[in-house]
């Protein structure tokens, strides 16, 4: 969850990330995304600053995630769905990861601090999926 005084400072900005988000505790696993979307996964500890400053970055670039079907996921703190979230991604049970987790389902960019908008975006735009959307958005 956000902070107060960061929904309070740019409520048009919060309200799209939490719309965004999905916490892992919703009980939906990744497979639900597979072919249709491009998924953040914030996995940390609860009150992890990390987390919260790679929410931040998620909200302030609402647009470029939504042109690319990005949504975020978290899986905070030691719940079952979390703890499986990060099982399934290789990640260790403790601390802070960002992956950033492909319409196939494959992790592609893997970070234990948080990632920049541009290199979330630069590594979307790499992909020979995201090259044919785009030309197919152009057209």
């Amino acid at each position: 969850m956000l902070p107060s005084s960061l929904l309070a400072g740019a409520p048009l900005a919060g309200a799209l990330l939490l719309a965004m988000s999905v916490p892992a505790a919703a009980g939906m696993g990744l497979d639900r995304y597979r072919w249709k979307s491009r998924v953040l996964v914030i996995a940390a500890e609860a009150g992890d600053p990390r987390a919260a400053a790679q929410e931040e970055i998620a909200a302030a670039a609402g647009r470029g995630m939504r042109e690319r079907d990005l949504v975020v996921v978290r899986a905070i703190g030691q719940g079952r769905e979390a703890t499986a979230l990060r099982r399934r991604l290789g990640l260790p049970a403790t601390g802070f990861r960002a992956v950033l987790v492909g319409k196939d389902g494959g992790a592609k960019l893997d970070a234990a601090e948080p990632i920049p908008a541009e290199r979330l975006f630069s590594t979307i735009d790499a992909m020979p999926m995201r090259r044919e959307e785009a030309a197919g958005r152009r057209n």
